[in-house]
């Protein structure tokens, strides 16, 4: 007898399980409650052995899952596998030890920081915090193998309706973490492939202008002005001075120093390139003759947080910081925060700029500012430019100075053409 979606629909419970077979192993099994389960039985090495083929749905579409012709579509490709020597039960029981034992996200996360992005990124604590403050509190509890491309854009969706650029972070982490356990077989896809960001986040293009200069500057002479150790306004100062990234200062040692040049390790370079910067004698007088780290983190021992600058001058503008005690109008401080926002970084593209007018080409700003040479430059123009850099730092301390002092600049660029 061959069934029939007909057959099936009308077969009615006994008060007993009771097994109905249209051969060669396939048949149908209605429980006492009614539900009608597919199953296929063959055997492997004698032994008898069972295959759930899924229940029976009565109003599915034709050829969908819970339909006659999906049940012996499954019979069919096992009966294929047992032809073959294959037993299918072995690995439907495997694939569902695997989902048992596959990790959650907050397992996944814990081996993706240790096994990957602590020995790989120094910037892996934004990927701790985007972890511990966003995915782990919304998927913390689910397995890895179960997020699908929809439970991303929908989760995305949700952090984008108040955090545009936020949600492009977790995107980025999560393609990470995915991609990490696609190489480790944890995951059979990658859920964030073909996933658009949030929202498209434009180039920084801040560059503060003279006055805005010697407010920042004023303000971070300010006692009180920020609402942290002294290190910070002074590592600020020194990213001014210098055009040095803000991660690179802060982690400043004292064995790194030597005379008139601070030599950035390789390992601590962002393009893992050593990388020598000339101190002025500003740049002396605010690093000081500490011995260890020039910024050192209140717990000792160490620098502080790479992303303490950030903070606290996004604390400050923002008018957030509790014990900031120079608001009031007219201030320093006041007047910053009625500024256009700025990130330590935008100290760094400043320097840049203020090079360019001040007539350096781009050869030595770049070297100033370690950027990699690219191509045939790379390859043939082996310039270090210590002569050039020096000139150039030593210029720009004099317009700072004299932009900070408020006294007048028209000397400086003479004094550049003449250096030269």
């Amino acid at each position: 007898m061959k069934f029939t979606d007909k057959y099936i629909l009308n077969l009615k419970p006994q008060g007993k399980i009771v097994d109905i077979r249209e051969g060669d192993g396939f048949g149908v099994r209605i429980l006492p409650s009614g539900t009608k389960t597919f199953f296929f039985t063959y055997r492997v090495d004698g032994k008898r052995r069972f295959l759930n083929l899924g229940p029976y749905q009565p109003g599915t579409t034709q050829g969908e899952k819970g339909t006659l012709a999906y049940a012996r579509k499954l019979f069919n490709e096992a009966k294929k596998e047992v032809n073959n020597g294959k037993d299918p039960l072995y690995q439907q029981e495997q694939v569902e030890r695997e989902r048992v034992l596959a990790p959650t996200m907050a397992e996944l996360g814990v081996e993706y920081m240790e096994k990957w992005a602590k020995p790989r990124k120094r910037s892996w604590k934004g990927d701790q915090w985007i972890l511990d403050k966003k995915v782990i509190p919304k998927w913390g509890k689910r397995k890895a193998n179960e997020i699908r491309r929809r439970d991303v854009v929908l989760f995305l969706e949700e952090i984008a309706e108040t955090a545009p650029v936020m949600a492009n972070g977790v995107r980025s982490l999560l393609h990470k973490m995915f991609n990490f356990a696609l190489e480790r077989e944890v995951v059979e896809f990658n859920p964030c492939f073909g996933v658009k960001k949030a929202a498209v986040s434009p180039p920084r293009e801040r560059c503060l202008s003279d006055g805005e200069i010697k407010t920042v500057w004023t303000a971070l002479d300010t006692p009180g002005g920020f609402s942290v150790a002294q290190e910070i306004p002074r590592a600020l100062k020194l990213v001014l001075l210098t055009g040095q990234r803000p991660g690179e200062v802060i982690g400043m040692h004292s064995s790194e120093i030597s005379g008139d040049w601070w030599t950035i390790p390789a390992e601590r370079s962002k393009n893992k390139r050593e990388h020598r910067v000339f101190l002025t004698g500003t740049a002396k007088r605010i690093i000081g003759e500490k011995v260890g780290y020039i910024f050192e983190s209140p717990r000792g021992g160490k620098a502080i947080e790479v992303n303490a600058l950030a903070h606290a001058v996004r604390r400050t503008i923002e008018g957030t910081n509790p014990r900031q005690v120079a608001k009031e109008e007219g201030s320093a401080v006041g007047s910053m925060i009625q500024m256009v926002k700025w990130t330590p970084h935008d100290l760094r593209r400043t320097v840049a700029t203020k090079l360019s007018e001040l007539g350096f080409m781009d050869e030595v700003i770049d070297s100033v500012l370690n950027h990699k040479k690219r191509g045939i430059v790379a390859t043939y123009n082996r310039n270090r430019y210590d002569r050039e850099k020096q000139m150039a730092l030593e210029a720009w301390e004099r317009k700072l100075l004299a932009i900070t002092s408020g006294k007048g600049v028209g000397r400086i660029l003479s004094l550049v053409s003449a250096k030269r």
